[in-house]
C-alpha cells in the first residue's frame, strides 16, 4: 500500500518528494546543502547533471511504497520517460532542513 506524500515523516524528504512530483526544480534546488552529494546503484554522481537527466528532463515521479529510519529511507516506485517504472530504495541525509547527501538504487 502506497504511503501518502503528505504522511512521510520527515519535513525535508517529504518536500523533496512533493518538489520531484511537481517537476519543480527552484523547490528542489532549495532543499540541497551545499556541496550536496549522491550515488546511484553504488556509484557516486554529478548531483546536477543525474537529477536533470534522471528527475526533471524525463519526467521523474516518486510513488513511496514504505518509509523507515524515521522517514529517511523511502522505498518508491520511481518512473520516467527514459526508464519506465522500477522499484527503487532512497536514503537520505538530512541537515538543518537540507538534503546533504542522498542514495538511490534498485531495491
Amino acid at each position: 500500500m502506497a504511503v501518502s506524500v503528505d504522511q512521510l515523516s520527515e519535513p525535508t524528504v517529504r518536500a523533496f518528494v512533493t518538489a520531484v512530483n511537481a517537476g519543480d526544480r527552484s523547490a528542489f534546488d532549495a532543499l540541497l546543502a551545499p556541496g550536496v552529494t549522491m550515488s546511484d546503484d553504488g556509484s557516486d554522481r554529478d548531483v546536477a547533471d543525474w537529477v536533470e537527466r534522471e528527475i526533471f528532463s524525463s519526467g521523474g515521479h516518486m510513488d513511496v511504497a514504505s518509509e523507515a529510519d524515521g522517514g529517511l529511507a523511502l522505498v518508491v516506485d520511481y518512473r520516467n520517460n527514459t526508464w519506465g517504472t522500477m522499484r527503487t530504495a532512497w536514503r537520505f541525509v538530512v541537515d538543518g532542513g537540507k538534503v546533504s547527501r542522498f542514495e538511490t538504487g534498485q531495491a
